[in-house]
């Protein structure tokens, strides 16, 4: 009869998985992706290397799972944003605000998983995250500019663009720092939102108030 794991194994297991993915995201937000050793994530997760190793065999496939894992998240905040919206023109400027906030809220985070300067092999590993929010972008622009919210545009390039903006001017470095308080992180998020929104072909007065009636952490 083959071994089963008890129920209390495989939730030790998957516990200690968290811990190592905790202890790497932790780095590569302090100090960025290249900073992701195998033996500085064993000592911050305080466990021996070897079992690193046993979970993720290489460096870069536990990369690949912090990349992975800011993805969903940041992915997850815009669908949930865009789908409680009431409206494809709403829908966008809500995923937009979610985006924007989630790149303050993790700033260096977000850098080092989209465009912090790495390996080939890593960066490979990134441009998937990069493909996907450009994704859900396009099909939040398509919708709008279905419903004749948007000036008739080529939604691919537009949101590829969008995308460019927010990263360069939330966390890209030409950013300038929006400071810690909650205010002033707010700001900076609707600024942006208000940047992609006009850029997109929204009139000034409907941009504006579509920021204003986004729901903004």
């Amino acid at each position: 009869m083959p071994y089963r794991r008890t129920e209390s194994v495989v939730r030790r297991l998957a516990a200690r998985e968290q811990a190592i993915l905790d202890a790497a995201t932790a780095i590569a937000a302090e100090d960025g992706l290249a900073a992701v050793q195998i033996a500085a994530v064993a000592e911050r997760a305080g466990i021996a290397a070897g079992t690193v190793y046993r979970y993720f065999p290489a460096k870069t496939d536990l990369i690949a799972e912090v990349v992975a894992r800011v993805a969903d998240g940041a992915l997850v905040a815009m669908r949930a944003a865009a789908d409680a919206a009431p409206g494809p023109l709403s829908a966008l400027a809500a995923a937009i605000a979610a985006f924007a906030a989630r790149a303050l809220a993790e700033r260096s985070l977000t850098w080092a998983v989209t465009a912090e300067p790495v390996d080939a092999d890593i960066d490979a590993l990134r441009l998937g995250f990069r493909r996907a929010l450009a994704a859900e972008l396009e099909t939040r622009i398509a919708a709008a500019a279905a419903g004749r919210h948007l000036p008739e545009q080529n939604a691919r390039a537009a949101a590829a663009a969008v995308l460019g903006a927010l990263m360069e001017g939330l966390v890209g470095p030409l950013a300038p720092s929006p400071g810690a308080d909650a205010a002033s992180l707010r700001a900076a998020v609707q600024d942006a939102t208000l940047l992609a929104l006009r850029a997109l072909g929204v009139v000034d007065a409907r941009a504006r108030g579509l920021v204003a009636q986004v729901a903004l952490p």
